[in-house]
């Protein structure tokens, strides 16, 4: 009796066990296959900036950094869903990327060297641009704190938000 209940709890811990590895190989392969969340790469700083003041939101832009983790929770934790769920303008420029775009004199440079010209040396970085491209809020930079990014981020909207009201 004794061993055939032993066999039985080898069995059920086995079928466990591969259903836990069933259960984490499914998972894998759906993040695997998920699509990456993307932001909108920037075009023309100008127009997106004069179509969001338009809307009555200040420009968000993030810099990022291909391959960078604390990028990708920005992006895929905060901006994504800022730019989804709550309509705020989001765009991102690349640090060392040699595409071309339209900065807010209508002027084309690189990403890189608009990051650059921004003295920006890492990432991720959020900034909040509003009338006249000048920066209506601190910039967000890093990520010091995940557990408080999200509360950082709705600061700085509030204040950016603010300061376009009062011009």
């Amino acid at each position: 009796m004794n061993s055939l209940r032993s066999s039985l709890e080898r069995t059920s811990a086995l079928t466990r066990r591969n259903c836990l590895a069933l259960a984490l190989l499914w998972g894998c392969v759906r993040i695997a296959n998920a699509t990456p969340v993307s932001l909108p790469s920037a075009k023309s700083l100008r127009d997106e900036l004069t179509l969001a003041l338009r809307n009555g939101h200040p420009l968000v832009v993030m810099v990022s950094l291909d391959g960078c983790p604390y990028c990708k929770l920005v992006r895929e934790s905060y901006l994504s869903p800022l730019l989804r769920e709550q309509g705020f303008p989001v765009v991102q420029v690349d640090l060392q990327s040699s595409v071309a775009l339209q900065n807010f004199k209508g002027e084309t440079q690189t990403h890189d060297a608009l990051i650059h010209s921004w003295n920006i040396r890492s990432a991720p970085v959020v900034l909040f641009f509003g009338r006249d491209a000048a920066e209506v809020a601190p910039r967000l930079e890093g990520v010091s704190s995940p557990d408080y990014y999200g509360a950082f981020l709705d600061q700085r909207l509030e204040q950016a938000q603010a300061a376009l009201k009062a011009l």
